[in-house]
């Protein structure tokens, strides 16, 4: 799919992107809280770090679940909210991933990495999402 045809698809579907950030927040948190601290030695995330970075998805699961259901006329400022909180997040990742360098491990490097491509990804289509619905709105 090409991403004009993604960026149609979430004008349309602006609710589904929510939803869809939501589900990916869950999935980052369990994985961040629950498996890779079972598995510290394996990545080579201190155990505190890996709570800090749970709680940014758990944080934004709500803020996505509340865009959803209230959002609105306001969707476009609230994709913009959740795009910027999730690229927010990504610096976060890598700050902390180089702060305990000397730790990670290579597994720890690829679970970090993979989640920032994704999220960033997921966050660059909603802010394009919400630029488009902008100029949709003041073309009318």
């Amino acid at each position: 799919m090409t991403a004009e045809r993604l960026i149609q698809w979430g004008r349309e579907n602006p609710g589904r992107l929510f939803l869809i950030d939501g589900f990916g927040a869950l999935v980052s948190a369990l994985l961040l809280g629950v498996v890779l601290v079972s598995y510290e030695d394996v990545f080579g995330i201190p155990r505190p770090t890996l709570y800090v970075l749970a709680l940014f998805p758990c944080l934004f699961g709500v803020y996505d679940l509340y865009s959803y259901r209230y959002a609105g006329k306001n969707t476009t400022h609230f994709l913009k909210g959740i795009a910027i909180m999730n690229l927010s997040y990504c610096f976060l990742s890598v700050g902390l991933a180089l702060y305990h360098y000397a730790s990670l491990t290579y597994w720890g490097w690829t679970y970090i990495l993979l989640e920032v491509v994704i999220v960033s990804a997921l966050a660059s289509l909603e802010y394009r999402v919400a630029q488009s619905l902008k100029m949709e709105a003041w073309a009318k």
